[in-house]
């Protein structure tokens, strides 16, 4: 196992053009983390970086605590496993497995070991006479981890490796990956757009965007306390809703946010401290879709009417889509919930969770975390 740890590190490609820019993070021996981000943050050629597969332009990789900055792939002990599955289509899976140990001079008895103990461990046993072409995608991706898993390196880099398969099998690779994490109790960096994989598979979470590392910690954490706007929404199926308001006082020492002239939602009074420097200013308020209710369950929950413009019955619940005056919001609901579009339906928001945002930065006002 190995700890990584990267101290500002760039990669330039023109003078003033970054992809990546002042990465400063490390990961922990046997540590699983994700980078998350859209396509063009940066987060693959941080893996690349890490792996050798890309130079470095400025700062220093450090693997075990040596410096690995300008150390070719080779020399680091890392497997890397693609998007594509890179297998061999005219050898067999045991070939497949066994190449990398044939080319480090490995002999046939302890190959023949290793591919056997990497076949049992991913279930391939039944199938190592086969050729890739007689394979199944998650049965590919397996053999591509193992390819990985039978050299014994420190740690593994995963480079979108579930976005080939279809959504039945991400799932259930995404267990298998999660499993493979405790048995081998190795470093793992996994990259993904994916928020589910995201929120589901690794210890830490790190969101990236623009070249930058924008917010890192355990899933669940960052879920419910985003450092801002871009965070709040991408880390959210449907996205954390936005909303232009005013922070205003309210009789009593207490206060609201004003979105419209029919609606003001109070702020909680555990929350007073932290938003009492923005009262009377502009804000922007987030509030996620799981806390809209269709029933109101609480009396702190506070009612705003919505026109319902779309509704997506998913079986285990229902994704509404409303107009809340000229904004637009989502709401996730009961399954047994079935207005109809065009109806206007009275929804319960619990403000506990609720986050603001100022409206030039986009940062986050900070609160008491849940």
């Amino acid at each position: 196992m190995a700890s990584i740890e990267l101290d500002r590190v760039s990669k330039r490609y023109l003078e003033n053009a970054y992809s990546v820019k002042d990465i400063d993070l490390k990961i922990d021996d046997g540590e699983f983390v994700i980078f998350l981000g859209p396509s063009g943050c940066g987060k693959s050629t941080t893996l690349r970086m890490i792996a050798g597969l890309e130079s470095i332009s400025s700062g220093e990789l450090r693997i075990g605590g040596q410096n690995m900055t300008n150390v070719s792939p080779r020399d680091r002990n890392i497997a890397v496993v693609f998007q594509s599955y890179a297998l061999y289509p005219h050898m067999t899976v045991f070939q497949n497995l066994a190449f990398g140990l044939k080319m480090r001079g490995v002999n046939s008895t302890e190959i023949q070991r290793k591919v056997q103990e990497v076949a049992e461990l991913l279930g391939l046993v039944a199938l190592l006479e086969r050729k890739p072409g007689a394979l199944s995608g998650g049965q590919r991706q397996r053999v591509a981890l193992g390819r990985a898993i039978v050299r014994e390196p420190q740690a593994f880099l995963l480079d979108e490796p579930l976005s080939n398969l279809d959504a039945q099998l991400r799932a259930e690779m995404r267990l298998e990956l999660g499993r493979l994490h405790r048995r081998l109790g190795r470093t793992m960096i996994h990259v993904t757009h994916d928020q589910v994989e995201a929120m589901t598979m690794g210890d830490r979470i790190c969101i990236m965007r623009e070249g930058r590392l924008i917010q890192s910690g355990p899933p669940l954490d960052v879920y419910a306390n985003p450092v801002d706007t871009f965070v709040a929404r991408f880390l959210a199926t449907p996205p954390m809703n936005l909303i232009g308001a005013h922070l205003q006082a309210e009789p009593g020492q207490a206060m609201s946010v004003k979105v419209d002239p029919q609606t003001r939602l109070y702020v909680p009074p555990r929350h007073y401290p932290a938003y009492q420097a923005h009262v009377g200013q502009p804000v922007i308020l987030g509030v996620r879709a799981e806390d809209i209710y269709e029933k109101r369950l609480s009396p702190d929950w506070q009612p705003i009417k919505v026109e319902v413009t779309a509704l997506e019955a998913l079986g285990a619940e229902n994704i509404l889509t409303g107009q809340l005056g000229n904004l637009e919001i989502a709401a996730r609901l009961d399954r047994r919930f079935l207005p109809k579009i065009g109806d206007v339906v009275e929804l319960y928001v619990d403000t506990e969770p609720m986050h603001l945002f100022t409206p030039d930065t986009g940062r986050v006002i900070a609160r008491p975390a849940l």
